[in-house]
């Protein structure tokens, strides 16, 4: 028999991608060896077991791949099935395999799973709740630690430091097998140069300034804002002006009272459509009332600003809304299919979607949210009507990944490339990766040739953690790692046929369709252009974007420009 391999990982922060590929191939294999061969792999990446198998890029390709009369393979194996099916999903997939003829091959019932068996059907559907409440108490033992860290310790729990501090050594990390790792605990420290703005801008919205005031004394005064004096806490916004946004979260940061204060937000699972729930759901960020957030017990940091100063700065901004005409808002969602590829060339900012007699735009408010001393010549409103956008975008995406074309495209693409810097960064953690996976591939001929398992083990998860690290900071680096041809030619044909795909889907999959293609659009309003940049990037691939952003200033792209 022909078998596909099916495995997944969630994050490589956690999970050496590698490694957990390997075991999990190997399980299936033992399962398989002695009816057939493995002849062809599908491994998600940076995929969380909550999303659907729909959602999953190389699950979604095992399922288009159903469908093939030729497909190349009889059956699919899974190492493990909690790490493929979560809650209810198993009963909404295997349907498809007995539907094309498929089988589905895994360990915990020796074989095929039977169609018939209400025995194997009530084992998959226990291994899906498994995995359910394995990432249940997963989250639970997790917020209550950092729950307890916050308040007992007043421990820095990560992120970037708020404006106004820096980040400075706190000591070795209190789990040993972390310190051993040369982990280290971090706290928050006084920056001597914006501590003074943090004291300026609440002093002076308590004695009655507003916010848009301040950000335009600010700009005016040639005072750095956060995105300026730290370019890499935000690599995607200029930094030109002070904005409304920055003040306002300076104003609402209970940190500067010396105090940690955590669980100032939560993450929110919500349906992605109510009328669809297989397509499960989408992680949205909500703010939490103020009684449910965290503080540390006692001043654990130096403050910036006294509490008593704090307590009046909400105040205002409470009675500023107090006095508002407000109403019922019924929250309607737009299927945008631009939503953050679409940027305004004269400040760089992202366009927000907007709906106008039931038209969908883009708009640009940049003198509206931001301090005008830049002199930064800018409209009052910029707007871009999606429907005009949409079809020249497809057209120019359908000529230039032709099939005829392809090869063509795909040679422009790899040349690119030669404009990128090598970034030193980059290069160190290449070459470290590299020497890791040169070691490991000895480390496990050592083993197999009958060394001490023990000791080879110790070996392994040593070079594992070099090379985990080697990855994480490759990925931070600034530079990218040069792609060949055949990696470009094997995403683009994973998208399958460009011209179909944009012809049937939805707002909703089209914008994934863009997003794949690394999309990013810059609108041009004085000359009424649209730059279109398509980026073909192996990390978005698997391991997810930056939802702030791209955070890498080099791009492998292939450029065009698309008239209205």
């Amino acid at each position: 028999m022909r078998f596909a391999f099916y495995g997944r990982v969630s994050t490589e922060d956690q999970q050496d991608p590698e490694a957990s590929r390997n075991w999990q191939l190997s399980r299936a294999r033992a399962l398989t060896d002695r009816h057939g061969e493995v002849v062809a792999e599908f491994f998600d990446v940076g995929e969380s077991r909550s999303i659907p198998w729909k959602r999953r890029p190389q699950a979604t390709l095992l399922l288009n791949a159903l469908r093939d009369p030729n497909r190349g393979f009889d059956a699919v194996a899974i190492g493990e099935p909690q790490r493929a099916f979560y809650g209810n999903q198993y009963g909404l997939t295997f349907p498809v395999f007995v539907h094309y003829g498929v089988q589905l091959w895994v360990p915990e019932v020796g074989g095929a799973v039977d169609p018939d068996s209400e025995a194997h059907d009530l084992v998959m559907s226990v291994f899906g709740g498994m995995s359910k409440g394995e990432r249940n108490r997963i989250k639970i033992r997790v917020r209550s630690a950092m729950a307890a860290q916050a308040s007992v310790e007043g421990r820095f729990l990560g992120g970037r430091p708020p404006y106004g501090y820096q980040l400075a050594d706190a000591g070795p990390h209190p789990n040993p097998a972390k310190a051993a790792d040369g982990k280290r605990l971090r706290r928050l420290v006084r920056d001597p140069v914006t501590a003074p703005v943090v004291w300026r801008i609440f002093s002076e919205y308590v004695a009655g300034r507003g916010i848009f005031a301040i950000a335009e004394a600010l700009t005016r005064d040639d005072i750095p804002s956060p995105s300026a004096y730290d370019p890499a806490r935000n690599p995607h916004r200029s930094g030109i002006a002070w904005s409304k946004g920055a003040i306002r979260t300076i104003l609402s940061n209970p940190r500067y009272t010396g105090r940690q204060v955590w669980n100032r937000q939560r993450k929110e699972e919500v349906l992605i459509d109510v009328e669809d729930v297989a397509l499960g759901h989408e992680t949205k960020l909500r703010w939490n009332e103020r009684d449910q957030w965290v503080w540390s017990e006692h001043l654990v940091h130096e403050a910036l600003i006294d509490v008593e100063l704090f307590e009046r700065a909400q105040q205002v901004m409470a009675a500023k809304g107090a006095g508002r005409n407000t109403r019922e808002r019924h929250r309607t969602v737009h299927r945008y299919v631009f939503r953050g590829l679409l940027h305004c060339g004269l400040c760089g900012r992202r366009m927000q979607g907007q709906q106008s007699r039931e038209s969908l735009y883009y708009r640009c408010r940049f003198p509206n949210e931001y301090g005008l001393a830049n002199k930064v010549e800018h409209p009052r409103n910029v707007y871009l009507a999606e429907r005009e956008l949409v079809e020249p975008l497809d057209q120019w995406l359908c000529t230039a990944l032709a099939p005829h074309r392809l090869s063509e495209a795909i040679n422009q693409m790899c040349d690119a490339q030669s404009d990128l810097e090598a970034d030193p960064a980059a290069v160190a953690a290449a070459r470290v990766i590299e020497e890791s996976d040169q070691k490991l591939v000895r480390h496990r001929a050592a083993l197999e040739a009958g060394a001490d398992p023990q000791l080879v083990t110790g070996w392994m998860a040593e070079v594992q953690a070099r090379r985990a690290e080697a990855m994480a900071r490759s990925r931070t680096a600034g530079g990218r790692r040069r792609m060949s041809s055949e990696e470009i030619q094997g995403l683009v044909e994973a998208l399958g046929s460009i011209r179909q795909v944009l012809t049937e889907a939805d707002p909703t999959d089209k914008a994934e369709v863009y997003r794949q293609l690394g999309l990013r659009l810059t609108y041009q309003p004085g000359k009424r252009t649209v730059r279109a940049e398509a980026t073909l990037d192996s990390h978005s691939w698997g391991y997810g974007t930056c939802p702030r952003g791209d955070l890498h200033t080099n791009h492998t792209s292939a450029a065009a420009q698309a008239r209205e």
